[in-house]
């Protein structure tokens, strides 16, 4: 397992992860008087330079690739459908996210589409983060999730910025046999940072955070004692050590 650069993490050096894209965001930002483009070329330039710098042979996507809930926007039904073609040559899997209603009608039938609660993949289990996970995947060794777009707030008394990052954390397997019933051999959770940089993030050190998805809420993963890591790898302490 490797974090990139990029907002994407590297399994088995062959199996690439991302999450969030929210293709079609625009068309949302655009009914609401502001018009940006379409940042679609961008995201397919990042992932064709993280293949190739991989080798990639599996492509992951841990939920939200569209934006409109619940129905499909004309930007998603055209722009979607492009996108998986154009990485037509690897293989390619979807974990469903809450955003992800109707994707079936508009990726090409070849892409495998899994249920919210997630892919079991050797000791990882990948799932969006909304549902709660099956009880014959709590075996995997390490949880990953997206969903909630983790990001930290720095502040002074004149400047204020929010930046992207990974969060890594401790697993309360008590919680976990509470709910389930059985004995779980998870140990760590990883959030990932959202692939496409429209969405922002949600500053998990401000007090005005509140946790969203049954693993942050029930304190499954405890997020509150994340080691919090930026994009180019820098790490930065803990989330209860940065708080605003």
């Amino acid at each position: 397992m490797k974090f990139l650069t990029e907002p994407a993490l590297l399994l088995d050096n062959n199996t690439v992860v991302v999450t969030d894209l929210h293709i079609g965001i625009e068309h949302e930002i655009y009914k609401k008087g502001i018009t940006v483009p379409s940042q679609l070329e961008r995201i397919k330039d990042k992932l064709d330079k993280i293949i190739k710098q991989t080798k990639a042979k599996h492509l992951i996507f841990l939920g939200d690739i569209k934006h409109q809930v619940p129905s499909i926007s004309v930007q998603e039904y055209r722009e979607i459908p492009k996108f998986f073609e154009h990485f037509s040559k690897i293989k390619m899997s979807i974990v469903k996210g809450n955003h992800d209603g109707g994707i079936e009608k508009i990726v090409p039938s070849k892409v495998d589409i899994y249920e919210p609660k997630g892919l079991r993949l050797g000791d990882f289990l990948l799932t969006h983060g909304q549902a709660w996970p099956d009880k014959e995947d709590l075996s995997a060794k390490y949880i990953v999730m997206g969903h909630v777009h983790p990001a930290v707030e720095f502040w002074t008394d004149n400047f204020r910025a929010v930046e992207p990052c990974w969060l890594t954390c401790d697993v309360d397997k008590k919680i976990l046999k509470k709910k389930f019933k059985v004995d779980s051999k998870l140990e760590r959770g990883i959030i990932m940072p959202s692939f496409n940089h429209l969405i922002g993030g949600m500053a998990f050190n401000s007090e005005k955070f509140k946790p969203i998805g049954p693993l942050l809420k029930n304190n499954i993963l405890k997020w509150k004692k994340s080691e919090v890591y930026l994009l180019d790898g820098t790490f930065i302490g803990k989330v209860s050590d940065l708080k605003s």
